[in-house]
């Protein structure tokens, strides 16, 4: 019997080695650093400044506030002398006093002061004056437009050249309403102001 010799035995096969692979900046497989952003910065790019106080970021600042005095008078007075003529037109044309229409006239008086001239404190006060006259004018206005439809004078000739008749007219018809509408106007135009006031 004859025995045959092992084999030689082998070396092991050798597994291959990674090779190490240059590293490029911008592949995605770069190791990134745990506390940045996901995505590298771009070259000259400036990083934007901690934000204080939180993580959302700081908040605007408040506008700046408006204040102007004159602006706000004229406004008021340009605003009293139109809404005046319309509540005295209304009256005119309707022969009543009407609520709400006195309301308008210190809302827009109001609103134009506060909206134009800010928060100074002078303008709802002075919203409250002017909203005050432009009833009274609009309540004039509308007597001369009665009174020109009653009588042979024309309304520039009642409102002009007989403004003391007219204002007599005005007392007779006064009642404890006309005040009340004088009231709502001049709350109206002060509440007004202040809340318009940016």
């Amino acid at each position: 019997m004859t025995q045959s010799a092992p084999p030689p035995a082998q070396p092991p096969a050798q597994q291959p080695q990674p090779q190490p692979q240059p590293v490029d900046a911008t592949s995605s497989s770069a190791p990134q650093p745990t506390d940045a952003a996901p995505y590298a910065p771009q070259p000259g790019a400036v990083p934007p400044p901690p934000a204080p106080g939180g993580p959302y970021g700081a908040a605007p600042a408040p506008a700046p506030v408006r204040n102007n005095l004159g602006l706000g008078l004229v406004a008021a007075f340009v605003a009293a002398v139109v809404a005046g003529g319309v509540y005295g037109a209304i009256i005119g044309l309707t022969k009543h006093e009407i609520g709400w229409a006195a309301v308008g006239v210190g809302f827009l008086v109001g609103l134009a002061a506060g909206r134009l001239g800010g928060r100074n404190p002078v303008l709802p006060v002075a919203s409250a004056v002017l909203s005050l006259g432009s009833v009274y004018a609009g309540q004039l206005v509308g007597e001369a437009m009665i009174g020109a439809k009653e009588t042979p004078l024309s309304f520039s000739e009642l409102f002009f050249q007989h403004f003391d008749v007219l204002q007599e007219a005005w007392k007779a018809d006064a009642d404890p309403l006309t005040f009340v509408f004088f009231a709502i106007a001049a709350y109206v135009a002060f509440t007004g102001a202040r809340k318009a006031a940016l």
